[in-house]
């Protein structure tokens, strides 16, 4: 339970720091295409750049933590979902060579922009597979053969409901914390555009939340139970909504987006809870597909002091970086007056 739970905080990781990068890529190339502003391409380019590759280092963890702990999981998933999970890793290396290109050229190509900006958002919807198909009825074993039902999957209301959530779920996480960012870097214009964008999309994602769990009771029945049990906790996160739509209508942009964080958090974790103890319903549990013990020991201890170096490491990143006032106010500045 140790080991699985601090996977499922680098996979909350990557949920909140995945989604500000996915979704400020998208608003780089949507700003491209829309009279909205140098300075605000500016601003987005500026946060992009030291972080977009520690981001994926959460999701590494979580991979390599995954099949470490539950070597049975490389297996199923591996075999029955290789071709979304290679899509997704097509996707990654293309937002990656966008930010090479960009480092060394400092140009800004509207149709690499493009690309990038829809690989951003292609990208979580693709992951979402994973989190779909351990629902069952995705991931079929026969014998020794592991199928995947792409039908079941593409005619699924509650696959399309949980990729609706990631879409919108990225574009308003980006938005509250471009939102954040633009005020220290004192960007007004920025700073309406993304308060705008964030009041707009804080309705659709909850209705859309909900629109998951009432599928989720269609659909997979068994998790939707387990689901009532922790029930106030998802009661708890609607009011962290509520609260982080009054602080963005305050303009707190920084408090809104510790509050949203928190909400998705108290979400992501009741899910997870309530998921187990399958891993993959119903042919693995987390007892079945777990390592030997003195494996474990081992993975737990490394991988909680990985959490340990890595967190405070990004932290002092954003410090110096990212929420740096007189450094962002100087480069965004600079990238205004045309320089590189």
């Amino acid at each position: 339970m140790v080991g699985l739970w601090v996977l499922w905080t680098f996979l909350y990781g990557y949920l909140i720091l995945g989604s500000i990068d996915f979704g400020s890529g998208f608003y780089w190339a949507y700003a491209a295409y829309r009279p909205l502003g140098k300075g605000l391409r500016a601003l987005i380019a500026r946060f992009l750049n030291p972080v977009w590759e520690v981001t994926n280092v959460f999701l590494v963890f979580f991979f390599v933590g995954i099949v470490g702990f539950f070597p049975e999981v490389a297996y199923y998933y591996g075999s029955g979902l290789l071709v979304p999970l290679s899509i997704s890793i097509i996707l990654l290396a293309i937002r990656g060579a966008f930010y090479a290109f960009f480092a060394y050229s400092g140009e800004e190509k509207r149709y690499l922009l493009g690309l990038h900006g829809l690989a951003g958002l292609f990208v979580p919807a693709s992951l979402t597979t994973v989190l779909i198909a351990s629902e069952g009825g995705i991931i079929l074993v026969e014998g020794d053969h592991v199928l995947f039902s792409g039908w079941t999957l593409f005619t699924s209301p509650f696959a399309w409901s949980v990729v609706a959530l990631a879409l919108v779920s990225v574009l308003l996480i980006a938005a509250v914390f471009l939102s954040a960012y633009a005020q220290v870097a004192g960007n007004v214009e920025a700073e309406a555009v993304f308060r705008r964008y964030s009041l707009t999309l804080y309705p659709p994602a909850v209705i859309i939340a909900l629109w998951v769990i009432w599928m989720m009771r269609r659909e997979h029945r068994w998790h939707y139970e387990q689901l009532l049990g922790v029930g106030w906790i998802f009661l708890i996160s609607l009011i962290m909504a509520a609260v982080a739509y009054g602080l963005m209508i305050r303009r707190s942009y920084t408090a809104s987006f510790v509050m949203l964080a928190i909400q998705y958090g108290l979400a992501f974790y009741a899910y997870g809870f309530a998921h187990l103890p399958y891993v993959l319903y119903p042919y693995l549990t987390i007892q079945k597909a777990f390592v030997n013990e003195a494996m474990a020991q081992a993975l737990v201890i490394g991988f909680i002091l990985g959490l340990v170096i890595l967190v405070p490491s990004f932290m002092v990143l954003m410090r110096l970086f990212v929420f740096n006032r007189r450094y962002v106010q100087g480069v965004v500045s600079k990238m205004k007056g045309g320089e590189s």
